[in-house]
């Protein structure tokens, strides 16, 4: 199935260029957006990017591999990004990981069958003084314990909280 810019999209990326010097300068809030739209970044969508921004396809997709935000492959509606960078680490994230494993069933890099949830390891997500910590989506959970984490699980599936 072939994927598109709507001409709302490209009015929206349109805008998004007005307020950058040049294509280049857009290019990550370009590919925010695709992202948002289509839900990751494929190699599709490095195409579409590319050519409403009159760049190269080979510019758009070393800006979309060289960044860990930018999904390369589908991910669950709730993508939970824990830090395991050192002050999460020395805080219990990796603990929080293994938790997540057993409760999702899922390792780090893969989804839920449900498609619910998304579960990755990233290097620092810049809350260290709130560590240990986890991004979902785009909602920061600070100072995590195992009951807070079970508690934004839960929250989560009922759709309590909104990311």
């Amino acid at each position: 199935m072939a994927i598109s810019f709507t001409e709302q999209d490209k009015q929206e990326l349109a805008a998004i260029r007005a307020k950058y010097p040049d294509g280049r300068a857009a290019t990550l809030p370009a590919l925010h957006f695709a992202q948002r739209k289509f839900g990751y970044v494929s190699p599709e969508v490095i195409d579409l990017v590319s050519s409403e921004l009159a760049l190269s396809r080979s510019h758009v997709l070393n800006v979309a591999t060289f960044y860990t935000m930018y999904n390369k492959k589908p991910v669950g509606k709730y993508h939970i990004q824990v830090c395991t960078n050192i002050a999460c680490s020395l805080l219990g994230a990796r603990t929080l990981v293994e938790h997540l494993h057993d409760v999702l069933g899922i390792k780090p890099g893969e989804t839920t069958e449900d498609g619910l949830f998304t579960l990755t390891e990233v290097e620092c997500l810049g809350s260290c003084g709130t560590a240990p910590m986890m991004q979902v989506n785009d909602t920061f959970f600070e100072n995590l314990t195992i009951g807070r984490l079970d508690e934004v699980l839960r929250g989560l599936r009922k759709g309590e909280i909104d990311v």
